[in-house]
């Protein structure tokens, strides 16, 4: 490669998807800026962007398979990494079974091409019921309601904020977030262009959040009561006449179920509750229903919450009685160019299930394949068939992500054995008895197959490789398919491996020809894997052409009609992307409910709102309640070790309303005890009009305290973990998610700890 050069690819640590131009002197980095070509991003970039230098200079992140012995790391060769890890997985399934074994998936692997392609045939390998990941922190309410309505957990309607004049956020703070579960790079420039053209936005949020400053409207909820905000709506369209399907007309089941319910919500009632006046939430709702396109757009604050899946539900109940749904700036539906089960518009399909199997010692839903993860810890402490006694923790780290950290902590020492994936020595690796590092970002290709399902206009962008395996890399195809090797009885050597990643891709290709109406139905399986070969392609890159070639944008390995479509090739000559255009109606291809309607009123969800909504409109109010909030700096815990991400004010502070302070004897910058159900812990005070009275708040992802963790500068900026307070015996009934909001809380001043 020239010494002096310029690479494109796109930033994969978060969910906007932008481009960077990156220049480089050899391999090393001198300047990364925002790519103006890129045909999504068009120059945006947010500080982590710039920061990617940081992360790949850091000198704690490992470079070699990590062995630890006793009290001492060694650095070792990967195979004999490899070796150790097929010592000590093979003597736990041996000795208790393949249930013993659990795995954790951190947030990295959505942004990790090698991750989504080969984590399920690693799960699948495995063969244990013990799956968790970090969706069930995050978003999983989201998906059981998009797939109960719609049909697969993916069918999540996406507000066309490029072409909507009015736009309902509820829980997110996209200035900050850049979006999430809406892949949409520049949501400030996107925001700020809504308002440009003569539209409008509002923000439903405890907290005046940087959303909320530059918003029309700010609406200071009460925490954990947007499930009753959004009821009030649907109460107010139902009863002064304004419900109208627009495209959805003939395609919706159970409307006299919603309107049932929805009458015990008449905004008189649900106004006490969440602390917005009955005269707004009609006003909101006139307002959706008036405007010629208007969208409701729900994230984190309305997912990680006592009532999340109800709360994501009526999202799209809202969108759908408003007329928005499936309509230009409304909420819509993706169609990425990779394919998969919302590509083709078949319109009726399997439908989406929940609870197909339950927790081991809770009974606790399983969804997506993967159980809560705030009974992972139970799985562990728990003795009997399938105790949990080796972990595989892939890019994450639990133990300051998920609820009752400290019991975690204490469990994971416990563990016969485990083997984790990560570039770092943190709070949770610390535990494993063998870490096994991905190589630097730039070594890697990239492409966002998770992360476009979700995107508001249909673009396909793959980023090569721009500087070379080191001497000690590994790629993390080859890692996931050699481990995939020892779980499956089959080695660990390199040719195992390759095994693996020859039986992921014939697996692929021959369900593509079988597939009634699939554009290579009836090929030959042969031919296409020997054209995919071409060029020594091997790994993810190899099954990314295949995706590609194969969507709805492919070409078909030269079908007739397709001539000129969709190849990694293509995209190889278009550094800056392809763009294939803003969303489309979808309606009613979209649809894989076995009625082929819009469920409005799934069973499961009448009986949530039923069994535990109505009931909290008799609930008492009062007391202090803890929500979490995010920096535009910090994506959880794995960027902390980047100084230029986290020098500066302190950003790990207890947010505290004047009122509340006065009242507590709080005192700005001095230290506070905040207690829960589940513990406690001690933050410095950052007194603020910026949140509501009775709500305080603690950022999440942070406490990087333990001794024996190699993350330098994290340590330096330790902060404390709001997970301490975070109590994993209660989740959202549905999807199983972690409650992370609305959190009961005392809160009392401490003296100083320098008096």
């Amino acid at each position: 490669m020239p010494a002096n050069r310029v690479a494109y690819r796109t930033c994969p640590l978060c969910e906007a998807t932008c481009g960077l131009e990156i220049h480089l002197d050899d391999d090393e980095i001198t300047l990364i800026r925002g790519d103006k070509e890129d045909v999504f991003s068009r120059g945006f970039l947010c500080p982590k962007g710039t920061a990617l230098k940081g992360l790949e200079a850091d000198p704690d992140r490992l470079r070699k398979p990590q062995v630890r012995r006793g009290d001492t790391w060694h650095s070792v060769s990967w195979d004999d990494a490899f070796a150790e890890v097929e010592r000590g997985l093979q003597a736990v399934i041996d000795t208790y079974g393949r249930d013993a074994i659990g795995v954790y998936m951190g947030n990295p692997s959505a942004h990790n091409l090698a991750g989504m392609v080969y984590n399920r045939v690693l799960n699948r390998g495995i063969g244990t019921a013990n799956v968790f990941s970090a969706s069930t922190v995050d978003q999983m309410p989201k998906h059981v309601s998009a797939g109960l309505m719609f049909g697969t957990a993916i069918s999540i309607p996406l507000a066309d904020v490029d072409r909507t004049d009015y736009l309902l956020i509820l829980g997110a703070n996209p200035f900050v977030s850049n979006g999430s579960l809406l892949t949409a790079p520049d949501m400030p420039g996107r925001l700020r262009a809504l308002r440009a053209r003569g539209g409008r936005f509002v923000v439903v949020d405890p907290r005046r959040t940087k959303t909320a400053e530059e918003a029309d409207e700010h609406l200071a909820i009460r925490p954990g009561t947007d499930a009753h905000f959004l009821f009030g709506i649907v109460n107010t369209l139902i009863n002064e006449g304004l419900v109208s399907l627009g495209l959805a007309e003939g395609l919706v089941e159970g409307f006299d179920e919603v309107v049932r319910l929805a009458a015990h919500f008449p905004p008189e009632t649900v106004q006490n509750i969440c602390g917005i006046e009955a005269d707004t939430i009609r006003r909101v709702a006139r307002d959706l229903a008036g405007v010629e396109r208007a969208a409701v757009y729900g994230r984190i604050g309305t997912c990680t919450q006592e009532f999340g899946t109800i709360s994501s539900w009526l999202v799209d109940v809202v969108n759908t009685l408003s007329g928005n749904l499936d309509r230009e700036g409304g909420a819509m539906f993706a169609r990425p160019a990779i394919g998969g089960p919302t590509a083709e518009d078949t319109g009726t399909g399997r439908g989406f299930r929940i609870g197909r199997r339950e927790s081991r010692v809770r009974g606790l839903p399983e969804a997506l394949g993967e159980l809560p993860v705030a009974t992972m810890v139970d799985e562990m402490e728990t003795p009997g068939d399938g105790q949990i006694r080796a972990l595989v923790c892939i890019a994450g780290n639990p133990v300051l992500s998920t609820p009752d950290s400290g019991r975690l902590d204490r469990a994971l020492a416990e563990l016969d054995f485990m083997v984790a994936l990560d570039i770092y020595r943190n709070e949770t690796t610390r535990h494993a008895n063998v870490i096994l590092p991905a190589p630097r970002v730039l070594a890697k290709s990239h492409y966002d197959l998770a992360l476009y399902n979700l995107a508001i206009r249909t673009v396909a962008n793959y980023s090569p490789p721009i500087v070379e395996l080191g001497p000690d890399e590994l790629s993390e195809w080859e890692t996931m398919c050699r481990l995939t090797a020892v779980v499956t009885g089959q080695g660990s050597s390199q040719a195992a491996g390759e095994v693996v990643d020859d039986f992921v891709l014939s697996t692929l290709v021959q369900s593509a020809v079988k597939r009634e109406g699939g554009i290579v139905e009836g090929r030959d399986a042969d031919e296409l894997t020997e054209a995919l070969s071409m060029n020594g392609r091997r790994g993810p890159e190899r099954v990314l052409d295949f995706m590609l070639r194969t969507g709805p944008y492919g070409d078909g390995f030269d079908a007739p009609g397709h001539e000129g479509g969709l190849s990694l090739a293509v995209l190889e000559e278009n550094p800056h992307g392809v763009d294939l255009g803003p969303m489309e109606p979808r309606l009613p291809g979209v649809l894989r409910t076995p009625s082929g309607k819009i469920e409005l009123a799934p069973t499961e969800l009448i009986a949530d709102t039923e069994d535990r909504l109505l009931p909290s409109l008799e609930r008492p109010l009062g007391g202090l309640v803890l929500v979490g909030r995010r920096d535009l700096r910090s994506n959880n815990s794995w960027m902390h070790n980047v100084e230029v991400l986290v020098k500066g004010k302190p950003r790990c502070t207890l947010h505290v309303h004047p009122d509340d302070a006065s009242r507590l004897g709080l005192v700005d910058g001095l230290l506070a005890r905040v207690r829960s159900a589940a513990g406690e812990l001690e933050a410095p005070v950052e007194v603020t009009d910026a949140i509501r009275p009775g709500v305080v708040s603690l950022p999440h992802g942070w406490g990087h305290v333990a001794e024996d963790i190699v993350m330098a500068t994290a340590s330096r900026y330790a902060g404390v973990n709001s997970n301490a307070l975070t109590d994993g015996s209660v989740v959202d009934a549905l999807s199983g998610n972690a409650i992370l909001n609305g959190i009961p809380v005392d809160v009392e001043a401490l003296v100083p700890l320098d008096a």
